[in-house]
């Protein structure tokens, strides 16, 4: 299952770029995408491990960029 989210406060694509090699990591994740220009992150994995997932991710993109955020 693909889900879109909001993120918030990414201001480089570099870290953008940082930020999706990082989640495409996760266990369970089957593909992550960000469009920088849009401020969208992508992520398609099994639905029964997308709560475990988004946590992770959020603690990568603080990690990357202590003001960026997902909204969910």
């Amino acid at each position: 299952m693909k889900k879109r989210f909001q993120l918030n406060d990414v201001d480089c694509a570099n870290c953008a770029a940082k930020m999706e090699e990082g989640i495409k990591k996760l266990p369970g994740v089957k593909d992550a995408s960000i469009s920088f220009m849009a401020q969208k992150l992508t992520i398609e994995a099994e639905e029964d491990q997308f709560d475990r997932i988004l946590k992770a991710a959020q603690k990568i993109v603080r990690d990357i960029d202590e003001e960026a955020s997902i909204q969910y």
